[in-house]
């Protein structure tokens, strides 16, 4: 099938899509994993120091390098990382760790229990290679905590292989001229890893696992919230293609987005290695090809030679036509080369299939051809860049079109923004694990630990037991302020005040540009216990929401008092009342109670939310109908 193809037209049980999800979830915990540090984020600009480092592979315990580490200690990068007033020498790799986080082990075994997978009877921590900076170790700290499980879903029963704990990545801050910069402040915090059993068949399926442990883990009340908190790993693979495991997508619709283009790149990928090798296809060793180029017009090229780079190139047998050809949206299998290319710190990669162009004359591609003895059927790449990177991202490419040949790689890629993958590294293997021997082995009692309510069930409850609208109860069940409306509640305020309050009051204030993130539990409580006692009507929490986040110092009984909002008396509001219906004599007379609707506004108005809605409905009636009288 064509890459331009609508790929929901793809047939998933013909290509024989299998898919696996790995889901990522930082735990809400007081202190981190290994050390008695806070989980709470910085500010960048709030960093006390900073210091670098460079990481290189080392053997696992058979000897052995990971392949993944290798390629990446092959890009000579310096790691900066940023420190802050709370961080320990812990995390800055300078003293051992402490024993593993309790609380974290206890939330653990509480996300077990709602997997229906079995916690293992003794945990030990591993050492995961990881070298590109996220860990000032050099290695993540892992472990396996439960196994065996399985959840359901509307497409049937998904397995869940393992659930591992692990402590989180430093944060990626920015990229540098020599590398990159990172965060202490994420590095540390507990974290969940589960891993499905490759029982997916279709990317809506995928979507679907994806939401059912998103729910399980939210009803723990002990997950962080927030973009970053939570990251989706997808393994892909066809009948004819190979695994591969896409990293970082961000929400549900990237799932499914990324496991469709992925069947359709892998399926796209399998047509063109048929095509090679009918052709029978080849790749050329790299030549210099400097002389060609030497009067170019080509500003990227001119620039290069003028500073002492050079130009690379290889000849692809076979492949006319080929690397132009598209094998994801807005994605060719020379965008696969680029990012080999990339990978090795080249900015990109030329070729035939898209030239003349970029500056390179119809001359010049014709004496690169006959440079590398190109034919008709042949295509050529090439790269300028300095000697060295031109040599090692030329090199990567030719490798990348020798397997092109052979089918479809396996590999590690990140999901892109627009659904599409780009090549990060080769897929880890076991040589990347070995014993961590600075902490040992906890033995878990998941005797000891209660099944958490499902979100799902909670819903139901509220609707059942507190009256709410189906909808509502929905909403606030699956809230991050759901502890606060449970606490509010049992404290004797109307369930439906507290709800509409906190999931739809809060969110039109945001749309109006209040700020609500100002508002404390604190400042909310009091202001619904207000409304709830009757000491502020229903219609002025709106107003005194604004006054608490306009100042958040206030009280909300200060509030209340500053503004006037306690409410009026009923005489008082009968006067206002009475007030308008006579400023609006003649529409009474003419329409009578029809005139209800655009009087009651005028009132509410005056009134300013200072008297409760139903009081100022019910004597509007009677001033109308005694004028009308």
């Amino acid at each position: 099938m064509n890459a331009d193809a609508d790929a929901d037209a793809l047939d998933y049980d013909a290509l024989g899509l299998v898919a696996g999800l790995e889901i990522h979830q930082q735990l809400d915990t007081a202190t981190k994993l290994f050390c008695a540090c806070p989980t709470d984020r910085r500010d960048p600009e709030e960093a006390t120091t900073q210091f670098t480092r460079y990481l290189h592979p080392t053997r696992s315990e058979l000897g052995e390098i990971d392949d993944a580490a290798v390629e990446e200690s092959r890009v000579n990068r310096e790691f900066e990382y940023l420190a802050y007033d709370t961080t320990c020498l812990v995390e800055a790799d300078e003293e051992p760790p402490g024993r593993l986080d309790e609380e974290a082990l206890e939330v653990g075994m509480e996300i077990a229990a709602l997997l229906d997978a079995a916690v293992v009877d003794q945990l030990h921590l591993m050492r995961k290679i990881v070298v590109d900076g996220s860990n000032t170790t050099g290695f993540q700290r892992s472990a396996l905590l439960a196994r065996d499980g399985e959840i359901e879903t509307e497409y049937g029963t998904v397995g869940v292989e393992d659930l591992m704990l692990e402590e989180e990545s430093a944060a990626r801050i920015e990229e540098t001229e020599a590398g990159v910069c990172y965060g202490l402040d994420r590095l540390g915090v507990p974290l969940v890893e589960i891993g499905t059993r490759p029982d997916i068949s279709s990317p809506a399926e995928a979507r679907a696992a994806a939401a059912r442990i998103g729910m399980l883990l939210r009803s723990t009340g002990t997950v962080k919230r927030g973009l970053g908190t939570i990251r989706q790993d997808v393994n892909v693979s066809i009948a004819e293609g190979a695994r591969v495991e896409v990293k970082g997508v961000q929400d549900l619709e990237g799932i499914e987005q990324i496991v469709r283009n992925e069947a359709l790149r892998q399926d796209a990928l399998v047509d063109i290695a048929e095509t090679l090798r009918e052709r029978n296809a080849g790749v050329s060793d790299p030549v210099d090809v400097n002389d060609v180029f030497a009067e170019t017009d080509s500003g990227v090229i001119g620039r290069t030679l003028a500073t002492g780079g050079e130009v690379l190139a290889v000849r692809l047998g076979g492949f006319h036509g080929l690397v132009g050809q598209e094998v994801q949206p807005d994605r060719r299998l020379g965008t696969e080369f680029a990012d080999h290319a990339k990978r090795h710190g080249a900015g990109g990669i030329f070729h035939t299939d898209e030239l003349p162009a970029y500056g390179v004359t119809e001359a010049e591609v014709v004496a690169l051809c006959e440079a590398v003895d190109a034919g008709e059927r042949d295509a050529v790449v090439l790269v300028a860049d300095d000697p060295k990177t031109a040599k090692q991202a030329i090199e990567a490419v030719a490798t990348r079109a020798e397997t092109a040949i052979e089918g479809v790689p396996e590999e590690t890629r990140g999901a892109n923004d627009d659904g599409t993958t780009r090549y990060l590294r080769p897929l880890p293997g076991a040589a990347r694990m070995y014993p961590e021997t600075d902490v040992p082995p906890v033995a878990p009692d998941p005797s000891e630990v209660a099944t958490p309510e499902l979100l799902t069930d909670r819903a139901d409850r509220y609707a059942d037991e507190l009256g709410l609208d189906t909808g509502l109860a929905e909403q606030v069940a699956f809230s991050p302020r759901m502890p606060l409306f449970e606490s509010v509640v049992e404290n004797g305020v109307d369930p439906t005040l507290a709800a509409s309050t906190l999931e739809s009051t809060l969110t039109e204030l945001r749309r109006d540009d209040v700020a609500v993130g100002a508002l404390t539990d604190t400042h909310l409580v009091e202001s619904l216990e207000l409304v709830d006692d009757g000491e502020v009507p229903r219609e002025g929490l709106d107003d005194l929401l604004r006054m608490l986040a306009a100042d958040p110092d206030l009280t909300a009984a200060a509030a209340v008092e500053a503004a006037n909002l306690g409410g009026v008396t009923g005489e008082e509001v009968r006067k206002e009342v009475r007030t308008v219906v006579e400023r609006n004599e003649a529409q009474v007379r003419e329409e009578g109670m029809d005139a209800f609707s655009a009087l009651m506004g005028e009132c509410m108005g005056v009134l300013r939310g200072n008297a409760d809605g139903d009081t100022v409905s019910q004597i509007l009636r009677e001033e109308i109908g005694r004028l009308s009288d």
